[in-house]
């Protein structure tokens, strides 16, 4: 099946909310709260959709980043979701190699997420021991600024750009 990208500014009302009855599914609806996203909407959404029903979802944003004093261009991977009762068949693996050619394909130095599936190394994802420095977010509203360690930051870097593990990386916003 193949790969759909969906630009958020062309979402419609029926497919953003089949991607917040996925999400609730997926990740159960208390946090998600009946939207098709986390705390903030995305630039991108890759969907897998079979008899008419999105089954799998991964959102990408872009935005620039500071690693130490160095300005770069991130794509931030958020909200991979397969339906409970679609998994074990690659769906998840597809999407994230989608995602991953769209950042290929886009302005982004590296691309960035925050989790511990195996899958993510296995696409080529390393885990960071950066520290990161974002502004917290909690039910779409705006906290307070965190500098904290986080033991789930991936990269994977998409240019010739050295990552610095010793650099705080400025997130300039919440978390992807």
């Amino acid at each position: 099946m193949p790969v759909e990208q969906l630009d958020e500014m062309r979402l419609t009302p029926t497919d953003d909310a089949a991607i917040a009855a996925l999400l609730g599914r997926a990740f159960g609806t208390a946090d998600f709260k009946g939207r098709s996203y986390f705390q903030n909407r995305h630039h991108l959404r890759l969907v897998w959709r079979e008899k008419g029903q999105i089954i799998g979802h991964v959102a990408l944003s872009l935005r620039a980043i500071r690693m130490g004093d160095r300005l770069i261009q991130a794509a931030g991977v958020a909200e991979v979701a397969t339906d409970p009762d679609h998994r074990g068949r690659g769906i998840a693996s597809t999407l994230m190699e989608a995602a991953i050619a769209a950042a290929k394909g886009s302005l982004a130095d590296v691309l960035i997420l925050f989790g511990d599936e195996p899958l993510y190394a296995r696409l080529g994802f390393q885990s960071k021991p950066n520290r990161t420095l974002t502004v917290s977010m909690h039910d779409v509203q705006t906290g307070v600024q965190e500098n904290r360690q986080d033991d789930g930051l991936m990269v994977m870097t998409l240019r010739d750009i050295e990552w610095d593990d010793t650099a705080l990386i400025d997130l300039v916003g919440f978390a992807f």
